[in-house]
């Protein structure tokens, strides 16, 4: 059902994140999940509008986007939802920024794309929001369906253009890629999709999280990536390989499980390589440890836009991009950095460090990718998809 007018308008995104532990419990239905929501028990059903000039665009791409919107006017307020998988999720709450309501909700069970009952609940309960977005592994149909009055996005994070069935990709007014082919890969199943070239990564930068800082340059090359096997740490030491030994690098691993396996080949090789192990540092600590590096790399292949990319950038450094990357490569320009392919890296890396001076990575993304030229661009594909509504 439509919002009433008075309520705030609201912008949700829904990533595939999970926490919690598993536990075998009989699951309510939604009846149920939606007399407890009504208690108040969980939280808040809305937040209040924050003032405009009191919100700050900062954070990681998942708070960047809805932060984004509520700074340009585009939804009255912001929420991330993520799934739990225990038998009792936690209250709603906030972390970083006042103005993003965190909630979580039991999933019905691990197949993905996920379903909820207990979110089923909420929107029977307060209603859809006007704007929601859907990360990653995606959400059931039943969700989609109730939310059928509100303007659905999907952005898949990672290199496939979609990672969801047609089931539930069908129920979108806007796909969001990473590159021409993801758009036209989503064409190629929905031929009337609106699609966007706008990886929520990359495209909303924040220019406040992630800025120069004066200080010692400690590491030649930092790469910031999931110990994870599709972010090919393996070419980075590769190259490193090839190289003198003086050169040193950082390896800053949000989570992943291969910090072990990385330590045990950058002793064999013989290099020297620093690793910061899961669950990383916060973002001020990563934007400090670019600030002490010359260079960031991303190594990978199969993977979507990453949203490192501009953020190394906006911390004053110069990016050498895999020329293999699946999505991302229009932010390598001769400005922000260079693409080599793998067998070439080392080659890249030493021409990239003797030549630093020729680089102005930050001011290119001020001019083109900041979250304030994004919003812009989204702001009419928001309208177009409320009018066909």
């Amino acid at each position: 059902m439509p919002q009433p007018s008075s309520l705030p308008r609201r912008i949700v995104v829904i990533s595939d994140f999970q926490d919690g532990p598993w536990e075998e419990s009989e699951l309510p239905d939604v009846e149920a999940f939606r007399r407890e929501w009504l208690t108040g028990h969980r939280g808040l059903p809305v937040t209040q509008a924050p003032q405009r000039e009191s919100v700050a665009v900062d954070g990681g791409y998942i708070e960047r986007l809805p932060l984004a919107c509520l700074k340009a006017g585009l939804a009255d307020t912001a929420e991330i939802w993520t799934h739990w998988r225990g038998e009792t999720p936690p209250p709603a709450w906030t972390r970083g920024s006042p103005h993003l309501l965190r909630r979580a909700f039991r999933m019905n069970g691990p197949e993905a794309p996920f379903a909820s009952n207990d979110m089923l609940g909420h929107i029977a309960a307060f209603g859809p929001p006007e704007i929601l977005c859907v990360w990653g592994l995606g959400i059931s149909e039943e969700i989609l369906e109730a939310c059928r009055d509100s303007i659905c996005i999907y952005n898949s994070i990672d290199a496939p253009a979609l990672r969801i069935p047609t089931t539930v990709s069908r129920h979108f007014d806007l796909v969001l890629t990473g590159a021409e082919w993801q758009s036209q890969a989503v064409l190629s199943r929905h031929p009337e999709m609106a699609t966007a070239i706008m990886p929520v990564g990359p495209e909303f930068a924040s220019d406040t999280t992630f800025r120069p800082l004066d200080m010692p340059k400690i590491y030649d090359v930092i790469y910031v990536a999931a110990a994870q096997a599709y972010k090919r740490h393996d070419i980075l030491f590769d190259a490193l390989a090839k190289l003198p030994r003086s050169i040193r690098a950082l390896c800053v691993c949000g989570y992943g499980e291969l910090t072990e396996q990385f330590r045990h080949r950058i002793g064999e090789l013989g290099l020297s390589v620093d690793i910061i192990d899961p669950p990383g540092v916060p973002f001020e600590e990563v934007n400090r440890l670019m600030n002490q590096s010359r260079l960031g790399v991303v190594c990978g292949v199969d993977d979507g836009a990453p949203a490192i990319l501009t953020e190394y950038m906006l911390a004053g450094i110069p990016v050498l991009a895999n020329s293999a990357l699946s999505c991302g490569l229009h932010y390598i320009t001769p400005e922000t950095g260079r693409m080599a392919p793998a067998d070439e890296f080392h080659h890249a890396i030493v021409d990239m460090l003797s030549a630093a001076a020729r680089f102005s990575p930050r001011q290119t993304v001020l001019d083109r990718w900041t979250w304030s030229h994004t919003t812009e661009k989204l702001r009419p594909l928001l309208e177009a998809a409320r009018k066909k509504k």
